[in-house]
């Protein structure tokens, strides 16, 4: 058969659902080949924003999302996508188009080394040059990036490789199990649970992926021991939980920062060294254990005394089954810390004054969504309030990069949610600078029909960056900027736009957007001047008297 059409029956053996897009003329053969294929094509409005979605599918799934773009300036755009899954442990196919190798009239027209280019930003990365390696290098890329840990992969499809005739076969996906960590890890594990007299739980991205609920629920139900998460491990665990102490959203001198620093042993489930470390191992104050699916990528802030290897779920279990709960353990002081950090977060929750205060934000959202509605965020200073206010019910209802931390993927985050979850409630939370990186991608979900909300959190201005300068003691400058009537650039998409004059507004307009169809923007101005003094001084203030 024609080659494009056996790459296509690759992706359709991988179980691929669909293909996001910028085609270009290099794809044609290609897209041609999709006509009669079960893979749906969406086309983008830019191919970052396509790598965005099928990184997304990925993280949800656990399947890759695949993205495709012509040569040059196509594949180029897809770089910062390629980061984005590569750093947030996310599996993503890209597939790009090229000049014939064989013969060229063009000269370098267009033409640069994605290859070399996508070398240190991917898991694998290939030119085909022959259509009968077509099967082994879909079912390898796969494989690779599929497999823990999670990244990105790419591969280069010439015009005169994909209009070659070939008789070669596919090759079927295999199954496989992932190894489970040796007795002698478990039991050194579950001697130094039983011996610390203040142990502490920390979830991180890793356990996310792979919905390592269940065990872990069971852990600490037998245990008791407390626990907190990273901002990739949010969800997990039902975060309205008596145990749950918080989100370690900040670096250092928050409040939760005092019960890290009270324990003798952090249990750390899924770490990932990409995300900022919740704790820093400069102290001997207490001892790490290590529990993922491959060993610790050691650096000066962690360093773990004992690691058990393999799969996450079946560690947890192993350890929780041999586990005798203790007497000694004393957890007095971890929720005296709680009742803190609670406190705490309840904060301007009722403030009416307008532009909307954070906390008043976060809780307000959190009203109207359900337990399992899934809030994309984009990346800015509302990442952080997001991150420690708002309480995740279920696994992978806040979708948020820290890893790359990447502006622009919060609109397109959710458009993929929308698609992998059509009967959930879905939003898109982002701020007017990232917004705007990628709000072409509203044609988008308009054309596809998509029930989806925009929040749009506007300071006119670069917020993280302001907040960062403040506290450095820098004056305000170059950070401000203009923004477009949001309201009449939602409705020029065809999508519905919303404006918040009062507080009291935006619950209101939120389950209004929510439960009517269609895709709905709601500009929301919002206050950051309060960032510096709570988040900074006043969280630091606090956490010398805990």
């Amino acid at each position: 058969m024609k080659a494009s059409d056996l790459f296509v029956k690759a992706l359709e053996a991988e179980g691929v659902e669909y293909i996001f897009a910028v085609p270009g003329e290099e794809n044609l053969d290609f897209l041609n080949s999709l006509k009669n294929s079960s893979i749906k094509l969406i086309l983008n409005r830019h191919e970052q924003a396509a790598g965005f979605m099928a990184a997304t599918y990925g993280r949800l799934t656990g399947k890759a999302g695949v993205c495709l773009a012509t040569l040059g300036p196509g594949a180029t755009n897809l770089v910062t996508a390629a980061a984005y899954a590569q750093l947030g442990a996310m599996p993503l196919l890209m597939i790009t188009g090229q000049k014939p190798i064989k013969s060229s009239k063009q000269g370098k027209f267009q033409i640069v080394d994605v290859v070399d280019m996508m070398r240190p930003l991917t898991k694998y990365t290939h030119t085909m040059v022959s259509s009968d390696n077509i099967p082994s290098r879909v079912r390898e890329v796969f494989r690779l990036i599929e497999e823990e840990r999670p990244g990105a992969g790419h591969i280069e499809l010439p015009e005169d490789i994909a209009i070659e005739e070939t008789k070669a076969r596919i090759i079927p996906k295999s199954r496989t199990r992932r190894a489970i960590a040796e007795k002698k890890a478990i039991d050194q594990a579950v001697q130094m649970i039983e011996n610390a007299i203040h142990p502490l739980l920390l979830i991180g991205a890793g356990a996310n992926r792979k919905m390592t609920s269940k065990t872990l629920n069971q852990f600490i139900e037998k245990t008791g021991i407390p626990f907190f998460s990273t901002q990739m491990g949010k969800g997990l665990i039902d975060e309205r939980h008596p145990l749950f102490l918080g989100n370690a959203a900040l670096s250092a001198n928050d409040l939760l920062h005092r019960a890290i620093e009270s324990s003798d042993l952090i249990i750390n489930v899924g770490h990932d060294v990409v995300e900022k470390p919740p704790f820093f191992m400069d102290h001997e104050s207490f001892k790490v254990i290590h529990i993922n699916f491959s060993s610790a990528v050691v650096d000066p802030v962690y360093f773990p005394q004992q690691e058990v290897v393999g799969d996450i779920a079946n560690s947890v279990w192993q350890i929780t089954e041999k586990l005798r709960v203790q007497d000694h353990w004393d957890f007095s002081r971890f929720l005296r810390i709680k009742e803190h950090v609670d406190a705490f977060m309840k904060v301007c929750i009722d403030d009416e004054n307008f532009p909307i205060c954070p906390p008043r934000l976060v809780a307000d959202v959190r009203k109207v969504m359900p337990s399992d509605g899934i809030i994309a965020l984009d990346n800015g200073v509302y990442k952080i309030w997001f991150a420690r206010n708002y309480l995740a019910h279920q696994p992978n209802t806040v979708l948020l990069d820290n890893a790359l931390a990447s502006m622009g993927a919060g609109l397109p985050s959710a458009m993929a949610a929308r698609l992998v979850y059509p009967n959930r409630k879905v939003m898109a939370i982002c701020g007017d600078g990232g917004f705007m990186m990628n709000s072409q991608e509203l044609e988008t979900a308009v054309r596809l029909n998509m029930n989806l909300v925009v929040l749009i959190l506007r300071d006119d201005a670069y917020g993280m960056i302001k907040w960062k300068q403040t506290g450095m003691g820098f004056e305000s400058f170059g950070l401000d900027y203009g923004n477009p009537n949001f309201v009449k650039y939602a409705e020029s998409y065809g999508a519905h736009g919303h404006r918040i004059t009062k507080a009291g507004d935006l619950v209101p307009i939120m389950e209004k957007c929510l439960n009517e169809p269609g895709v709905h923007v709601v500009d929301c101005p919002v206050d950051y001047s309060q960032n510096d003094t709570i988040l900074t001084k006043e969280v630091k203030r606090l956490a010398k008297f805990i």
